[in-house]
C-alpha cells in the first residue's frame, strides 16, 4: 500500500493516457474527452429544445461512467492514499517562482495564486474570466476538450 502513497513519475500517466486512447479507439471507435460528458448531462437533463443537445445520448452513456469512475477514484486516492509528506519543490523553481512574487510554498499550489481570497482580486477575476475564455475557446475549436482531444 505504500508504493500507491508514494508520488509517480509523470510518465506513467502519459503512457497509461497514451494507451488507452488507440485502445478505445480499436476496441469501440470511441473518443477520449471529458468535455462531452457534460454536453450527454446537458441533454438529459435540459428539457430545452437546443439542437446541440438533440441527439441521443445514451449511445454515449459509457462516458457518465468513466467520469463516475474519476470521481470516485479521487475521493478513495484523496482519503486513503494521501501522502502527508510535504511535496518537494526543486530551489530553482523556487527561485523561479519568487522572481514572479510567489512566496508561500506550503504546497504544490502557490497560495498568491490559487487560494480562495485571491478569486475576489483584480488579478484573480482577471485569470478567472481570460482562462475561462480560453478554455472555453480551445474546447469548442477542437470541438470537445482540448486535451483529450489533441491526444486523440
Amino acid at each position: 500500500m505504500e508504493f500507491l502513497k508514494q508520488p509517480w513519475h509523470w510518465a506513467i500517466s502519459g503512457l497509461l493516457i497514451g494507451l488507452i486512447v488507440p485502445l478505445l479507439l480499436i476496441l469501440g471507435n470511441k473518443p477520449f474527452g471529458i468535455s462531452s460528458t457534460l454536453r450527454q448531462i446537458c441533454a438529459a437533463c435540459v428539457p430545452a429544445r437546443i439542437s446541440f443537445f438533440n441527439y441521443n445520448w445514451k449511445k454515449e452513456s459509457w462516458n457518465l461512467f468513466f467520469v463516475s469512475g474519476i470521481v470516485l477514484g479521487s475521493f478513495l486516492a484523496a482519503h486513503f492514499l494521501a501522502n502527508t509528506n510535504p511535496v518537494q519543490i526543486s530551489s530553482a523553481t523556487k527561485t523561479d517562482l519568487q522572481a514572479l512574487g510567489i512566496t508561500d510554498f506550503q504546497g504544490l499550489l502557490p497560495a498568491e495564486i490559487f487560494s480562495f481570497d485571491q478569486i475576489f482580486t483584480i488579478k484573480g477575476f482577471i485569470l478567472i474570466i481570460f482562462g475561462g475564455f480560453l478554455v472555453g475557446f480551445g474546447t469548442r475549436w477542437a470541438n470537445g476538450c482540448t486535451s483529450g482531444h489533441s491526444i486523440f
